[in-house]
């Protein structure tokens, strides 16, 4: 291989124990300072480059949103992928987050879909008012999660547009497409003889905020306005 292009923790993670040399793309990755991929984002080092998706931090962003469309909300479940080496940092994220905004942030770390259909009747007695999801369920599981969120009439939020195209209530985070094209530019310099480690890792600047309208009103919640206006999309 020329070149890996690898995309999320997990993936980055199998691909540098695997090669010390072939040039890895990170295609999005959560933190890849903390994770020990990079050095540091100006000057990665080693064989490793790509793009952050700056995600824990935005976890923040995520719980404001909620509490806009929810003024009273106090209590938030965080699910998270307990095998995902960056989950304890997606939860500390939020748990400061929280603090800030008068919110208790429960973690519900589960490793399969089968524990995620077990955890929405103890979300509902323990009387969650919304449910922040890490984004790594999304491409497998969003549409069932969507779904169990809505039967529940559970305010939930993640990270790509495709959990709101799916059903869930909204989302928010880095635009997917545009680090994909980013990406390409990486192999194509890579290809052209430029060494990863001469090449900083790039943090996200095109974010998306999509509003799924039919999932507000099949829970019975009214978005403000005010929240409405700030959306890239909104879907009725």
């Amino acid at each position: 291989m020329d070149v890996i292009v690898a995309v999320s923790t997990p993936a980055i993670e199998a691909a540098k124990n695997a090669t010390k040399t072939i040039p890895i793309i990170m295609a999005g990755v959560s933190d890849p300072v903390g994770m020990g991929f990079v050095a540091s984002l100006a000057r990665p080092g080693g064989n490793i480059t790509g793009l952050s998706l700056q995600s824990p931090e935005l976890s923040g962003k995520r719980l404001e949103l909620l509490k806009e469309v929810i003024p009273k909300l106090s209590r938030v479940a965080f699910l998270v992928h307990r095998q995902d080496p960056g989950h304890r940092l997606f939860v500390k994220e939020a748990q400061d987050a929280g603090q800030s905004l008068g919110m208790q942030i429960q973690p519900l770390a589960v490793a399969g879909f089968e524990e995620i259909e077990g955890i929405f009747p103890a979300m509902v007695r323990e009387r969650m008012g919304g449910l922040v999801v890490q984004p790594i369920f999304i491409g497998t599981h969003g549409l069932r999660i969507a779904e169990l969120s809505a039967r529940n009439r559970l305010p939930t939020i993640s990270d790509p547009r495709e959990f709101a195209d799916a059903g869930g209530l909204m989302s928010y985070g880095p635009s997917r497409s545009a680090l994909w094209q980013r990406a390409a530019t990486y192999v194509d310099k890579i290809l052209k003889g430029t060494k990863p480690a001469d090449l900083p890792v790039e943090q996200p600047t095109k974010f998306e905020f999509v509003i799924n309208l039919k999932t507000a009103k099949q829970i019975g919640l009214t978005i403000p306005q005010s929240v409405l206006f700030r959306a890239d999309k909104v879907i009725k």
